[in-house]
């Protein structure tokens, strides 16, 4: 056994990416590679050089390599260059063929070929723009002011176009190249077609065959040339891919053409035309070529499609905001705030960073994280996050969470990194498409035999066009993005609606689940208390003046129960008084005088401190609330007890709506809580629930997912504390609440950003739509390529005379790639 250090991982899909390598290598019985500790330890028959592991890991493709332990601190670590554009400079396969692996240059992917596609954050959204001089562009300058050089003002920079674009403008314009090219050579070949070819009277076959193979070089050499290298790599490495069909198909269409150019005298007569010269298929290669270029051009535009959710919230980030500096208003790009900062919000803006509201209160539209078109009342102590809008209040906030950990940034994060994932059913795609092309040449092969020993004359001709059909039909990239598309555009889907998905597994698995497990407190309920009822029992005094003595009493005090009452009084705009000799018995209550009445608020025990008698009417009418597990405090003044005040945890609005929905899903929803008995039952009677657990331990909720997982059922649980994390990472599909713990929400598979339960029905509507849509995909993927490379073959010539172009089977496969993109893009207008 022997320990190596491997420099070059970024990610789980480079981690598995190189275990595979070194384990293909031959006398290697076992590895395992650590992503964190980049190690690798092999097991050998026998001692294998290092050097062979490292010429295994360059052959593989990669930036990878391979050192022993005492040697990895003298590797160099090159800095890689982050190529100019709006997006992060990580590339990824759309097809996810290497897992979730990133590239760190644009290119093509080494497995299937496709070009990579760029991530989008906020690493340049949020950087401060660049000023330049018009008259001298080298001039670059932080901020804006007068050229060093001619003295002219400064211009705001104009963006750099991102990667995807740049694909997409590059792509297009071969393809105009391409078609100018092709266009003429079509022609002069249909003009075959045409009795009495007018062209032949201009200049004979031979000479329109040779001004086909010249205009021809652009098209094969220079516009689509990347399909030519992808398909030669895929050999190499034996990766094949849709790209080896076409370099195979369209190659031996223009190099039989060549050849029959140069030696037609090689040819039998069958291949040869009434003039002499050898059938040329040059306008069959490059139709071809342009069309799978066109192909190329529609998926780069429809690809940025895909991701657009992504770009909706990069756009919520605004680049500059106002700071408050020694009582002065400075702006400074968002990169430059530090946490404890100050800013100042006015109307309209948009808010720059997490913080917390510390004056002044505004309504902030939140629909753009939430997907809830009403916007909130945030007032003084109020969390406020970043690319949310101001209404048309300023206030001040303290700076506390900036740069990559704002929600907004986290939101970014998490789309992506799901977007990257892998669902378990394409491992169905993954497996038919290991085997998809060496059928397809196989397929190819014996269509060849079988026409050029039984088909008609000129037997070898339809045996060539009819081979080269069927490479050109066979689509194995539909079957590769038929998931992938779904999962990026239903990953982008929730997060406009507040619903994070943080694996593509998760989306699949929470279409099969039957058992949904609630916790009460925070995922039921408001998870903080609130009060509920002031009762009076002094007919001089109604609830009003009730709540004015509790909030006067109550403004002294720390305790969260007093902070409900100061809270409730503010909302209700009660008059407070000044209270005096302010004291906390612990245990027990407060007690004080305002307006130099001696007053005691908390619970019997207080009462008896304070020698205030509760009669036993007014014990009664404080029992039904406590039955229900509320807290009840009584107010006393001058000795007498003349009011109580209710205090709860209030169950969230969506709540019976949201678990009513679930069940009429088919999902049953049980409730379990740490609470007591009493409490429990009155939620869950409230609620219409008929199972649930009360006092519950976060191993208990544990032992309890267990038990429903080995009834067979697919058991998702919804939590928000400390509490339910344990119980979040084994249930099947985890539900943390957006407004919970941040170990809840690292445990589970889902957040809410929004914390109600409604968030959970918006999931599971949206898992059922993506899975839909997926298996359309697969279906129509599968159904195209069963049916298409039969057709291609010839099955129906024998029957109906009917043979399927070259060139037409390139259409057909460029568009049927297209196709399953454009289906997936129908998910960006689901109602969830």
């Amino acid at each position: 056994m022997h320990t190596y250090h491997i420099h070059g991982m970024t990610c789980n899909g480079c981690r598995s990416h190189v275990e595979k390598t070194l384990a293909q290598v031959e006398g290697v019985s076992k590895v395992s590679v650590n992503l964190e500790k980049a190690e690798a330890v092999i097991e050998m028959k026998s001692h294998i050089p290092i050097s062979t592991f490292q010429k295994a890991l360059k052959q593989a493709g990669g930036s990878y390599s391979i050192h022993m332990p005492s040697d990895h601190h003298h590797v160099e670590h090159k800095k890689q260059e982050k190529p100019k554009g709006k997006g992060t400079g990580a590339f990824y396969c759309p097809m996810h063929c290497e897992g979730d692996k990133t590239y760190n240059t644009p290119g093509d992917c080494p497995v299937c070929g496709m070009d990579l596609v760029e991530e989008q954050n906020l690493s340049s959204v949020v950087s401060g723009g660049q000023w330049t001089c018009p008259m001298h562009p080298e001039v670059i300058k932080d901020e804006p002011g007068s050229c060093p050089i001619c003295g002219m003002d400064l211009v705001p920079m104009e963006p750099d176009l991102s990667a995807e674009e740049k694909t997409y403008r590059k792509l297009l314009k071969k393809f105009w190249i391409a078609v100018a090219f092709t266009l003429p050579i079509f022609l002069i070949a249909m003009s075959e077609m045409i009795p009495n070819n007018p062209l032949y009277t201009i200049l004979e076959q031979k000479f329109w065959n040779w001004i086909q193979f010249v205009l021809s070089i652009p098209v094969v050499f220079y516009a689509t040339w990347m399909f030519f290298e992808r398909a030669y790599r895929s050999i190499v490495t034996w990766n094949l891919n849709m790209f080896t069909l076409i370099g195979i198909g369209a190659g031996i269409a223009w190099l039989f053409s060549v050849f029959g150019m140069f030696f037609p005298d090689v040819f039998p007569e069958q291949f040869k035309t009434e003039y002499g010269t050898v059938h040329v298929y040059f306008e069959a290669a490059t139709v071809i070529l342009t069309l799978v270029l066109l192909g190329q051009v529609l998926e780069a535009r429809a690809h940025s499609k895909t991701n657009s959710a992504v770009k909706e919230l990069l756009k919520l980030a605004p680049n500059k905001a106002v700071k408050i500096v020694a009582g002065e208003e400075v702006e400074v790009p968002i990169d430059e705030i530090e946490i404890g900062d100050v800013l100042k919000v006015k109307p309209g803006d948009k808010i720059p960073v997490d913080g917390v509201i510390i004056e002044g209160h505004s309504a902030i539209d939140e629909s753009m994280i939430t997907g809830e078109p009403i916007p909130v009342n945030k007032e003084l102590g109020d969390k406020v996050s970043s690319g949310t809008i101001n209404g048309n209040q300023s206030f001040l906030m303290k700076a506390e969470k900036v740069g990559s950990d704002t929600l907004l940034s986290q939101i970014i994060t998490m789309v992506n990194e799901a977007s990257r994932s892998q669902a378990p059913i394409q491992k169905l795609a993954d497996t038919v498409s290991a085997y998809f092309v060496p059928i397809v040449v196989i397929i190819a092969m014996v269509t060849f035999a079988v026409w050029a020993i039984w088909g008609p004359e000129p037997a070898y001709v339809f045996a060539l066009v009819n081979a080269i059909a069927v490479l050109i039909i066979a689509c194995p990239c539909a079957l590769g993005l038929a998931t992938p598309m779904s999962v990026m555009v239903g990953v982008g889907k929730g997060a406009q609606n507040g619903v994070l998905i943080k694996n593509a597994e998760a989306l699949e698995k929470m279409d099969k689940v039957d058992t949904l497990i609630v916790d009460k407190t925070g995922t039921i309920t408001e998870g903080k208390p609130t009060v509920e009822k002031i009762g009076s029992f002094n007919d001089n005094m109604d609830e009003v003046d009730i709540l004015g003595w509790i909030v006067a009493l109550n403004s002294n005090s720390e305790h969260p129960l007093a902070e409900a009452t100061v809270t409730y009084g503010r909302e209700k705009q009660v008059k407070v008084n000044k209270a005096e000799n302010f004291n906390a018995v612990t245990g027990k209550g407060v007690e004080g005088s305002v307006n130099g009445k001696q007053l005691a608020l908390g619970n019997p025990k207080m009462m008896d401190y304070a020698k205030a008698i509760i009669s036993e009417e007014k014990k009664n009418a404080a029992r039904e609330f406590q039955k229900q597990g509320k807290t009840v405090s009584y107010l006393a003044v001058g000795g007498e007890v003349i009011g109580y005040v209710v205090i709860g945890d209030k169950i969230k609005k969506t709540s019976a709506n949201a678990i009513k929905e679930l069940q009429n899903k088919g999902i049953d929803v049980i409730m379990l809580t740490g609470d007591n008995h009493d409490t429990a039952q009155a939620v869950a009677r409230e609620l219409n629930l008929t199972d649930f657990k009360a006092s519950m331990l976060p191993e208990d909720k544990l032992k309890e997912v267990e038990r429903l997982q080995t009834q067979g059922k697919s058991v998702a649980m919804a939590g928000d504390g400390i509490n339910d994390a344990p119980a979040l990472a084994k249930s099947d599909v985890g539900i943390a609440m957006g407004t919970g713990t941040d170990v809840a929400i690292e445990s589970a598979a889902i957040t809410l950003v929004k914390g109600d339960l409604h968030g959970i029905v918006k999931a599971r509507n949206l898992s059922d739509a993506v899975m839909k849509n997926i298996k359309q995909n697969l279906f129509f993927a599968l159904i195209y390529n069963t049916l298409g490379v039969p057709v291609a073959a010839g099955v129906l010539y024998p029957f109906f005379g009917i043979l399927l172009s070259p060139m037409i089977a390139a259409l057909a496969m460029s568009f049927s790639s297209v196709s399953v993109i454009a289906n997936a893009l129908r998910l960006k207008g689901i109602k969830i």
